[in-house]
């Protein structure tokens, strides 16, 4: 009766969750589907759905395309650049000894913790005097910098659990240190290099703060920025409806990715847990 009552708490708070983490994205889903007059409408389901709010999103709004294009070279690159670094930084740090190790780990952990609002100003100072606001090194950079100690403390925390025999067996066989690398240990990480590229671009993707300080107009702003800027067809009109399905075309890509990929990304998760 004690284990029949458990699972049931259980299967209950499963069920809290779940419709505590959908419910904003199912609002954002119906929000988007009503029209100007029952915009800000309570009820669960919109009265007239329409699809007008997508259509002057992706029709008519060119700013926007424009955005999702910036948004996908930023993440693109910055995903790119971010795991070159972590996977060689992981290495060293999981693989070679020196002193001082523990204290890299540690401020990669503190570097990753670090209030961005604080580095927003700095920033922009020195991006501005260089000339370069409003352009995609100005956004890359910055982020790189948020999303690389994420990256080398998800990487560093598998390859310390790694078969380094494999390697070293390897290496007797006439590899080098970089060919046994390559041959050996890459296809085993691979899980958690896709984990890490999983978790940095879904981070790039979303990040605001830094981009909406570093790019001024629609050249470079991504598309949280041109979410936030969208403009109403009058000076006091807020554009409810198309932010929603602006909000929802954004967040699509991301959803299925997860859905797709979420065996991937756990088995990416736990694998450094499981090897010995």
């Amino acid at each position: 009766m004690g284990r029949g009552w458990r699972r049931l708490g259980t299967a209950l708070g499963l069920v809290l969750l779940t419709v505590y983490s959908l419910a904003p994205f199912y609002w954002m889903v119906v929000s988007s589907l009503r029209g100007e007059q029952d915009i800000l409408s309570n009820a669960p389901l919109p009265a007239a759905p329409t699809l007008a709010n997508y259509a002057d999103v992706l029709g008519g709004n060119a700013r926007f395309l424009l955005a999702l294009r910036n948004s996908a070279v930023i993440a693109s690159v910055t995903t790119l650049l971010a795991l070159v670094m972590a996977v060689s930084a992981a290495y060293a740090l999981a693989r070679l000894r020196f002193r001082g190790k523990g204290l890299v780990l540690g401020a990669v952990l503190s570097a990753a913790m670090f209030p961005g609002i604080s580095l927003v100003t700095p920033m922009f100072k020195l991006f501005s005097d260089w000339g370069l606001i409003d352009t995609y090194p100005a956004l890359v950079v910055p982020d790189l910098s948020f999303a690389l100690p994420l990256a080398v403390w998800v990487l560093t925390s598998f390859f310390i659990d790694l078969p380094w025999g494999l390697e070293e067996a390897a290496q007797i066989d006439g590899c080098s240190r970089p060919q046994a690398f390559r041959r050996v240990i890459l296809p085993i990480a691979a899980p958690a290099v896709f984990t890490t590229t999983i978790l940095v671009f879904i981070t790039v993707w979303n990040e605001y703060l830094v981009a909406s300080s570093m790019s001024l107009t629609a050249n470079a702003s991504p598309v949280t920025v041109a979410i936030a800027r969208l403009a109403g067809s009058s000076q006091f009109q807020q554009p409810f409806g198309q932010q929603m399905a602006a909000g929802v075309v954004v967040c699509v890509p991301i959803v299925l990715v997860v859905l797709v990929f979420q065996r991937r990304i756990i088995a990416g998760l736990t694998a450094g847990a499981v090897k010995g």
